[in-house]
């Protein structure tokens, strides 16, 4: 394959040592995914499957086979035929994942990993910690992220084994966009649908022995649909817009060392019903902008990598009612970050790092805090077929003081004689999260008893899992796992007197199975699917709200011969999941199809339905979703 060459090639030169961690996890992606073929598909000839790479599970790259932790990979193709909007909506065909969605495209989104609360979830795009710190919970903003054309690949690391990547990680989401490789190229798209959807999108790349580039924009506008049921009467749509700017840079300056700056900005707006006080209006909109960059330099030998890293997140947001601003919230991540590893010999990897965080609220008055983390992590091969890695955390938070938190992981592969393995593996990990700025200061200035009389202290968390993995010989993988997580001093908003920020005297927790299987047919054909059986509660032994009992996906692809035609069918299906006042939301099933034809090497039309049977839900109670809807458009690459 062509795109195969040139990231074996761009590996081979002497600046890929300095980027093989990228280098390698895109060139895996592209070979899996064969351009776009079913997963796991190999030709008729039998041709050999390149061993998945992945770099979330421990920042370093790693064989998936030698992982311990749950970690689902999507790759680039695979979003592309997709074809969804939303990246929220991309990673819900995975196991373990359920998304709530308040009234369409733009609208508050949560992302939930194994019933955790979506605070829980860390997001990082390239390395770049991309949360809101003025949000009552810090937590990434899925609403306003996009599915963009320049996304490489994501992964997602299930359940609270992150420590990496923060105490606080109850699962991570990794998004790797794009580097430019060879001569200048250029694409272009276009994209219709319903609700007055209108989508724009082009990028500009290429790269040489001395550095390459990536930049791309996305423009994203739909005028969308009545989004609350309350709403009877005006039944106007609730649209938005997002246009999102993104770039990437890379100097190899020399063999060994890379510098990088990675860039991204989101400029959203998102109209909604029911804002203003004391007089209520329809005429409301939500405006976000946010700047996200880093800049890196990475430095590799045989057996050493060092990566020195400074990252910033700017967020500011605004509230309007009939266009007068009637609330503003401004926030500022910064981060330093050291990551280093160590290779004494094949069969060991030592991994550590620091990382300087400072979180900042802009307003009156300003606040700010300060948390510095330190963690190591060996990672070994004992014999040929058993892999451990253990590692610790420790944090200093300016105004929760030390903690640590550890992980502990194990995988052992059994080879079965056929060119077919079974893996099992087992995790556990420890973690924390203390209040955040927002909900540490509506307890000291707007709070009534009860809340005014509690003193936030941080929460705890620990979790474990163990799975069974088959990868076999034609590429048929199956999963099968059970997972058990908790979470102490749990703090929530109190619902009932709403009085402020509370914390629950008990543990809260979730616990379940999840399955997964890629089926390839011969080498054009694949069967896709994933189980969730998810029993998430509170201290008082209560659902918790908005997380199905049991969500599911199956999918089945297709890949012509000569791979210009693909398409893709997924049936989502989701069971008992319960809102505020015990209330029974929807059980629904969802099939959304998606169909891509190359007349050309330059040339691709493509087009979906999503929920093709126009089943009518909710996911939030109190807000519509989107019907049956259909959308359609053309790629031109140069």
């Amino acid at each position: 394959m062509k795109v195969r060459t040139q990231l074996e090639a761009l590996a081979r030169r002497g600046a890929g040592r300095a980027a093989s961690l990228r280098v390698r996890a895109i060139a895996v992606s592209a070979v899996l995914s064969g351009l776009a073929a079913p997963p796991g598909a190999a030709d008729a000839a039998g041709a050999h499957v390149v061993e998945e790479v992945v770099v979330t599970a421990s920042v370093t790259e790693t064989p998936r086979r030698q992982i311990g932790t749950a970690v689902s990979v999507i790759s680039g193709p695979e979003i592309e035929l997709r074809g969804y909007h939303s990246l929220a909506d991309v990673l819900r065909t995975q196991p373990g994942i359920g998304v709530s969605n308040s009234g369409g495209r733009g609208h508050s989104t949560a992302l939930r990993i194994r019933g955790e609360e979506a605070f829980r979830t860390v997001l990082y795009i390239d390395g770049v910690k991309a949360v809101d710190p003025t949000a009552d919970k810090v937590a990434p903003a899925f609403d306003s992220l996009l599915a963009t054309s320049d996304l490489e690949r994501v992964e997602v690391l299930r359940g609270p084994q992150g420590f990496m990547y923060g105490a606080d990680a109850g699962g991570v989401v990794t998004v790797l966009t794009r580097t430019g490789a060879g001569a200048l190229g250029a694409r272009f798209g276009v994209e219709y649908g319903s609700f007055d959807t209108r989508k724009l999108d082009a990028s500009l790349f290429g790269g040489g022995d001395e550095g390459d580039y990536f930049v791309s924009v996305t423009d994203l506008e739909t005028d969308g649909f009545n989004a609350q049921t309350a709403d009877a009467l005006l039944r106007d749509r609730d649209g938005a817009e997002n246009t999102t700017l993104h770039a990437k840079l890379g100097w190899n300056a020399t063999d060994a060392l890379r510098v990088q700056l990675v860039a991204r900005d989101i400029d959203a707006a998102v109209r909604f019903d029911g804002c203003g006080f004391p007089t209520t209006t329809h005429d409301c909109e939500a405006t976000t902008e946010q700047t996200t960059y880093r800049l890196s330099a990475d430095y590799r030998t045989d057996r050493m990598s060092h990566i020195l890293a400074y990252s910033e997140s700017d967020i500011l947001r605004h509230s309007l009612a009939e266009g007068a601003i009637a609330f503003t919230a401004d926030g500022n991540l910064s981060r330093f970050e050291y990551i280093g590893s160590f290779r004494p010999s094949d069969a060991l990897t030592l991994a550590y790092g620091v990382d300087l965080q400072t979180e900042k609220v802009v307003g009156a008055p300003t606040r700010e805090r300060d948390q510095k983390g330190y963690y190591f992590e060996y990672q070994g091969r004992l014999g040929e077929a058993f892999f451990v890695s253990a590692g610790a955390r420790y944090d200093d938070n300016d105004d929760f003081g030390t903690h640590t938190s550890a992980r502990l992981s194990a995988a052992y592969v059994q080879a079965l004689g056929d060119g077919s393995t079974l893996k099992y593996r087992a995790s556990y990990g420890t973690g924390f999260r203390p209040p955040s700025l927002y909900e540490i200061a509506y307890n000291r200035d707007f709070a009534f008893p009860p809340a005014s009389n509690v003193v936030l202290k941080e929460e705890t968390s620990r979790g474990y899992d163990v799975g069974l993995e088959y990868f076999g010989a034609n590429g048929l993988r199956v999963e099968l796992a059970y997972f058990d997580q908790d979470i102490e001093d749990e703090i929530f908003f109190d619902l009932v007197s709403f009085s402020g920020y509370l914390q629950s005297p008990g543990k809260s927790r979730s616990k379940g199975v999840e399955a997964g299987v890629e089926v390839p047919f011969g080498s054009r054909w694949a069967l896709t699917g994933n189980w969730t059986y998810n029993k998430a509660e509170d201290s008082t032994n209560e659902q918790r709200l908005r997380r199905p009992r049991h969500v599911g996906n199956l999918g089945i692809g297709y890949t012509s011969t000569d791979e210009r035609l693909r398409v893709l069918a997924n049936y989502r299906v989701s069971r008992d999941s319960i809102d505020i006042g015990n209330v029974a939301l929807d059980d629904y099933e969802v099939l959304d199809l998606a169909i891509a034809y190359a007349p050309t090497a330059k040339l691709e039309v493509y087009g979906r339905v999503e929920n093709a049977l126009d089943e009518d839900y909710q996911e939030v109670l109190g807000y519509n979703t989107a019907g049956r809807s259909a959308y359609g458009g053309v790629r031109l690459r140069f």
